[in-house]
């Protein structure tokens, strides 16, 4: 059967800490438990896109641990089609990620560099007999490779980018719907009003749509000819880890189905914001019908933070 969308980049194992607040230095604070869960921004977007029906493939990298066995039980579980390569006697991906009572969550990771993705193990048809492909730029070769493959094949191509890694501007290069978090865009333009930035970096870089995600205060997107500002969906939030991952897997549910612009960042904020009512960066992944419920009946933080106001 044929692949929707093809996800190349991060998987990460996450050991989730609860805690009250963030440690001052130089203090001890008891925790009331800690939770090994898979995590990373390409796997998890892949396993929520896998959720609401889209056949979904990742390609990735793991270790040969136990934590590898993890994520690869876990693709299976959820129907995802795993293209995995194994870099031998090396930890997968880790990330220990400290949750506040608030829901605000603090990582701290390691990556061996064994690890990173490299162009010669990625295959063409991996890519090429989807939909769409979706990259987070890591491994910045491996994802460049994957994504003129891509616009050779006219795939269109789907980032979340909330780093600058060395070369990267190559790979932006190569996207059409570019959707990063709130700095990216200035960074890239050196331009610090959020709305002249992202119209720059559209312009720079060629993209279709440059997008920057804004936590609570929901996101703004420029298509070339429009701003598209959709506020955030209020709900109790209980960890934000992976808020990201899931907006981005709304965005491409969206995109596959041929939705409007509004239509498609008001689904992706509401899975995005569900997934913060349970733990983990998939805890609060929603069925469709849950999000629809959501999109429906439920309340917005206020918009008074209008999008001629951000930067």
């Amino acid at each position: 059967m044929p692949i929707d969308i093809v996800g190349v980049g991060l998987n990460a194992t996450d050991t989730l800490i609860p805690v009250s607040q963030y440690p001052v230095s130089g203090s001890k604070v008891e925790i009331r438990s800690a939770s090994v869960l898979p995590g990373g921004q390409v796997a998890s977007a892949m396993v929520a896109c896998q959720r609401w029906g889209l056949r979904a493939r990742y390609v990735g990298k793991l270790g040969d641990d136990a934590a590898a066995d993890l994520h690869r039980a876990e693709f299976t579980k959820a129907g995802v089609e795993a293209k995995i390569i194994t870099a031998r006697d090396c930890a997968s991906h880790q990330s220990f990620i400290l949750v506040e009572d608030s829901g605000e969550r603090t990582v701290l990771w390691k990556r061996d560099e064994r690890l990173m993705l490299r162009p010669e193990e990625l295959r063409r048809e991996w890519v090429t007999d989807a939909r769409a492909l979706h990259v987070d730029g890591r491994d910045t070769s491996a994802a460049i490779t994957a994504a003129g493959w891509a616009r050779e094949a006219r795939i269109p191509v789907i980032a979340d980018l909330d780093e600058l890694y060395p070369d990267v501007e190559r790979l932006i290069e190569k996207v059409d719907y570019l959707i990063v978090s709130r700095d990216i865009p200035g960074q890239l333009t050196g331009k610090s009003d959020l709305r002249e930035s992202l119209m720059a970096t559209r312009q720079q870089y060629g993209c279709l749509l440059t997008a920057a995600t804004l936590g609570q205060d929901g996101v703004l997107a420029w298509d070339g000819n429009d701003f598209c500002y959709r506020p955030a969906w209020r709900v109790e939030v209980v960890d934000t880890t992976g808020a990201g991952d899931i907006f981005h897997a709304g965005f491409i549910y969206g995109l596959l189905r041929g939705s409007t612009l509004e239509q498609t960042l008001d689904f992706a904020c509401a899975a995005a914001a569900l997934n913060c009512t349970a733990t983990g960066a998939r805890g609060g992944i929603q069925p469709v019908s849950g999000i629809e419920s959501l999109l429906a009946g439920g309340s917005r933080y206020e918009s008074a933070l209008s999008a001629a106001r951000l930067a």
